[in-house]
């Protein structure tokens, strides 16, 4: 009798990984996920592997999961995936605070994030 198993979230050629309160603020991690989008996984892993930014090991382990994600669970072929999508979303935001000339109080800011990647399988063009 049981139940149905749960429909898939993403297409049967595409694989997910999704990444949560990495301590960054979404602006600064956005331009990381814009440098890969639409690129080649190998070619995306080059690029965050030689980033300046600090942010781009974090998303680089994203991106690797989401390639594991893609072989072991899905059967997908590594060498033709693709970046598909890579967006990124708010998380929790600590506020903390210093204090200031004449008894006032400076609030600072502590914002999370967290980061979603689909890949996809795309067939060569001959």
């Amino acid at each position: 009798m049981g139940k149905d198993k749960n429909p898939r979230r993403v297409a049967e050629n595409e694989a997910m990984a999704k990444t949560r309160m990495l301590k960054t603020s979404p602006q600064k991690l956005n331009l990381v996920a814009a440098m890969i989008r639409g690129k080649k996984v190998g070619r995306a892993m080059a690029d965050l592997t030689f980033s300046k930014r600090r942010i781009a090991e974090d998303v680089k382990k994203c991106l690797q999961s989401a390639v594991a994600n893609a072989e072991n669970n899905h059967g997908l072929d590594v060498d033709h995936l693709v970046v598909a999508e890579a967006y990124v979303g708010k998380n929790l935001t600590l506020k903390r605070g210093r204090p200031r000339a004449r008894g006032r109080f400076g609030r600072i800011i502590k914002p999370f994030s967290e980061l979603t990647i689909k890949v996809r399988q795309v067939e060569e063009q001959a």
